[in-house]
């Protein structure tokens, strides 16, 4: 069995839900014993300054830890936070390495359902991404209404802060059965927090977990069954 690739991973925003993303990776690695799994190097920087906010200098706050990965080792690099894909190009060229991206893999994903309409929940900066990688893919987001998509981001916040109960998974719920009665056909998670709280089975229409299917896709290709991604200027 050749050797595997070390992933590098950007996380902490939040940590929460890069602990669950960590946890997929273990889940859907094949293997027997510890040897077999992948290595990972993970930086969970809560420090991060806020995606969410213009000029917080997130983006050179994360380019020097995608370079700190790469110096610890790493092959390839993911981002476990969708609104941080906006400094993707930034992190790739301080770390000269490939990115999986994470937004690419959930709009491709919607697409492979049938839909032609992606309701997204996510932060303005991920619906941002969203619209650009799902009209790339020949689909229309439908979004949140600026009333809403703002209670949407106070839930976004209580989930951060660590409330997981009733009342946000009902919230997030709401959420998405608006954007399912907009007509979309199919719903993403563009924020890492939403699985945390929303599964398939609350919802009618298919669910698109970007964070999973990026665990899926890292697995694959550190093990070599899928390519590794062509890095930037490469």
């Amino acid at each position: 069995m050749r050797e595997s690739l070390t992933l590098g991973v950007l996380g902490g925003m939040g940590p929460a839900a890069t602990l669950d993303f960590l946890a997929k990776l273990q889940a859907y690695t094949p293997a027997e014993r510890d040897q077999d799994h992948i290595r990972v190097l993970v930086d969970i920087n809560p420090k991060v300054p806020d995606r969410n906010v213009p000029g917080s200098g997130a983006g050179a706050v994360l380019a020097e830890m995608a370079g700190a990965l790469q110096g610890a080792g790493a092959d390839v690099l993911a981002i476990a936070c969708n609104t941080a894909h906006a400094h993707a190009a930034l992190i790739q060229r301080a770390s000269g390495l490939p990115l999986i991206d994470m937004i690419e893999t959930g709009a491709r994903a919607a697409r492979e359902t049938g839909a032609m309409r992606a309701g997204v929940l996510g932060t303005k900066g991920g619906i941002r991404l969203y619209r650009e990688y799902l009209a790339a893919q020949a689909m229309s987001p439908v979004v949140l209404s600026p009333e809403r998509q703002e209670a949407f981001m106070e839930v976004l916040y209580r989930i951060k802060a660590g409330d997981l109960g009733d009342d946000v998974r009902t919230a997030m719920k709401a959420f998405a059965d608006e954007l399912v009665s907009q007509g979309a056909e199919v719903v993403v998670a563009g924020c890492t927090e939403v699985p945390l709280v929303l599964r398939q089975d609350d919802l009618r229409v298919d669910f698109v977990d970007p964070g999973d299917l990026l665990a899926r896709r890292c697995v694959a290709i550190c093990l070599g069954y899928e390519p590794v991604p062509q890095a930037l200027g490469a």
